[in-house]
């Protein structure tokens, strides 16, 4: 019985259209967040004057405001995720769902 549901599974076009764009966009966010990170850590390895160079007259460095959009573009590439699972990606599972159930 659980393999007649694994390839009912499988040979839904809904499966294979939610593998595909979910597999995309994870690529894509995981590919903007690396840039971003590693982006971060270059900066760090190669630019240290830049990071602690002040940004007016106080004691705030570039690295501070550089280091907080990581975390804060962390969270928003999360959300955005989030976002678009409960949207798109459940409403393809809830059609493969009835689809297999029927």
């Amino acid at each position: 019985m659980q393999q007649d549901l694994v390839q009912k599974i499988k040979q839904d076009p809904n499966y294979h259209q939610l593998v595909r764009q979910r597999s995309r966009f994870g690529w894509l966010l995981t590919a903007l967040m690396m840039v971003v990170y590693y982006g971060y850590i270059l900066l760090i390895a190669f630019d240290k004057e830049f990071l602690a160079a002040k940004t007016g007259t106080g004691v705030m460095t570039w690295g501070m405001p550089i280091g907080l959009f990581v975390i804060v573009f962390t969270v928003l590439v999360t959300g955005i995720y989030v976002r678009r699972a409960n949207s798109k990606y459940d409403a393809l599972t809830q059609a493969i769902q009835a689809k297999v159930q029927a």
